[in-house]
């Protein structure tokens, strides 16, 4: 997958858990990619989809993470990671299980290509979704969101007068 579909359901579904965590989640979710480079750099190249991409791994990573601190930075950045591999399940060449295994672990049958339109279909369905449980679940009760503004809350609570509430009314962003 292209790493803007990546950084979409990263993002995405990150932001249904802790909006503040979006940035480190999108971090990790091009981490696979971006760890390549860092291993090129130091002189020990590896394939791409090959060590930085089995699936085990960054679930290990993730179930760590979320034991030591759930709802943490280091989770946040796994679960972005995860993501990823999930992501690239889904093309032709899949990815790797594990550094004990020759298989390659696909979703879907792999029938996808980097690049397909069913690849933004995807990210743009999982991004909706993620939308549309934000919008049932509803900011007042969920906290702090940066991203989606309650203008009928904060107006009811002085926060804000009249005419910015009608002036913001109908902006969801």
């Amino acid at each position: 997958m292209k790493w803007i579909n990546h950084v979409a359901i990263g993002g995405a579904t990150t932001a249904l858990i802790n909006p503040a965590l979006v940035p480190v989640a999108m971090l990790g979710a091009t981490a696979p990619d971006w760890m390549e480079w860092i291993a090129k750099g130091i002189g020990r190249p590896v394939k791409h989809r090959g060590p930085t991409h089995y699936l085990v791994v960054w679930l290990v990573a993730l179930v760590a993470a979320w034991i030591l601190e759930p709802t943490g930075v280091l989770a946040a950045f796994a679960w972005g990671g995860l993501t990823h591999i999930i992501c690239d399940a889904m093309t032709v060449s899949g990815v790797p299980f594990s550094p004990y295994s020759d298989r390659r672990f696909h979703l879907f049958g792999g029938r996808f290509r980097t690049g397909d339109p069913a690849e933004y279909a995807i990210s743009f369905g999982v991004v909706a979704a993620c939308v549309g449980v934000f919008m049932m679940i509803g900011s007042a009760s969920s906290g702090w969101y940066p991203f989606f503004y309650d203008w009928m809350g904060l107006y009811n609570q002085g926060v804000i007068d009249g005419s910015e509430w009608r002036a913001n009314r109908f902006r969801f962003f």
